[in-house]
């Protein structure tokens, strides 16, 4: 029997976190920190409510999972992200020597490897996991802030 908690699995329950983000006002990121199948970490982008450029989902996440493991590096674990991190992020996750990446969407302006970022040369990244429901839905936000 196949594994039902896979990529997807998780990507979809960032997405759910994304739609969250949207229904804030927030731009509409998500991501989960998933260990051994649980997660461990659920958040959203919340730049606007904490007025704060760096309360990006992944640097909430890093704490997040951190505080749950009680330790500063998240090896074991894998980060699921509608959007692909920009250079900010993937820094921070460089340090957390996060074992996984699994993003949706090509951030093509402002993404990790856009930008040219490294991350922990130990990391595995993954992308393109629903990432036309992610993009749709950050075409979606810009499009209601147009009108």
């Amino acid at each position: 029997m196949e594994n039902p908690f896979n990529d997807t699995y998780f990507m979809k329950k960032a997405l759910q976190e994304a739609e969250t983000a949207f229904e804030k006002g927030e731009i509409p990121v998500g991501t989960v920190i998933v260990v051994d199948n649980k997660i461990i970490a659920r958040t959203h982008n919340l730049t606007e409510l904490l007025h704060d450029v760096t309360a990006h989902a992944e640097m909430q996440a890093i704490t997040s999972a951190a505080n749950f493991l009680g330790g500063k590096y998240l090896k074991g674990c894998t980060l699921y992200v509608t959007l692909e991190p920009c250079q900010m992020c993937a820094g921070a996750l460089y340090w957390s020597q996060i074992s996984k990446i699994v993003f949706g969407a090509r951030d093509e302006q402002r993404g990790f490897m856009t930008m040219g970022t490294q991350l922990h040369p130990k990391t595995e990244v993954v992308s393109g996991v629903l990432a036309e429901e992610a993009a749709d839905l950050m075409l979606r936000f810009f499009a209601s802030k147009r009108k």
